[in-house]
């Protein structure tokens, strides 16, 4: 665990902390904001984000009237220890303009991952009525089947030079892959680890 005490805060404003929160799931960055001490160990002991506001001079937990808390999965210091990742779950839109972050990136960024975790979701509750559902239930045959016909179109529409029926049917591909991902108990970070050890 990091100790407030372990922080570098002689570069810092008026002794804050900057702060980075990150989408836990879609690696997204949501917001910036800046932690006292006492914000930092209210964060640690509650698992929800509270920063210190710098316009009201008090905590401010994030959530705390929109009900759009983040809950705190992971924290990293950077390089200099003296500013501060949290990879978080948000619970809504983070920013005050209902939006996903505060920065105005595009809305399909890391949506891959975001896909992954409902099929995560849809294989843990096993909704009725559910495509992805009745793939589950149709087994790994069935699943690896659809890869390899999603993936057989896609070649085809490559070879004819059809970009936007290529995006079309790789994108069929890959949702079927995350599905067989799934079923075998693999996930995308498995394959970037994976990937990242035969780049080095």
């Amino acid at each position: 665990m990091i100790k407030f005490d372990d922080l570098n805060l002689k570069k810092c404003a008026d002794g804050l902390l900057p702060v980075i929160v990150q989408d836990a799931v879609t690696l997204k960055v949501l917001m910036l904001g800046y932690m006292n001490r006492e914000a930092y160990e209210k964060s640690l002991a509650e698992g929800r984000v509270t920063f210190y506001s710098r316009s009201r001079n008090c905590l401010w937990t994030k959530g705390e009237t929109s009900g759009n808390y983040l809950t705190i999965k992971d924290m990293y210091l950077d390089c200099d220890n003296d500013t501060l990742l949290i990879k978080a779950i948000p619970a809504g839109p983070t920013c005050h303009r209902g939006t996903t972050s505060c920065f105005d990136t595009p809305d399909s960024e890391g949506f891959i991952r975001h896909l992954q975790s409902v099929i995560q979701q849809r294989h843990r509750e096993m909704p009725e009525g559910s495509y992805t559902t009745k793939l589950f239930i149709k087994g790994v045959k069935k699943i690896a089947q659809k890869v390899g016909e999603e993936a057989v179109e896609s070649v085809v529409e490559a070879v004819d030079g059809n970009r936007d029926r290529f995006i079309y049917e790789a994108s069929d591909m890959i949702y079927h892959l995350l599905v067989l991902m799934e079923q075998m108990g693999c996930s995308l970070e498995d394959m970037e680890h994976e990937l990242a050890l035969r780049h080095r």
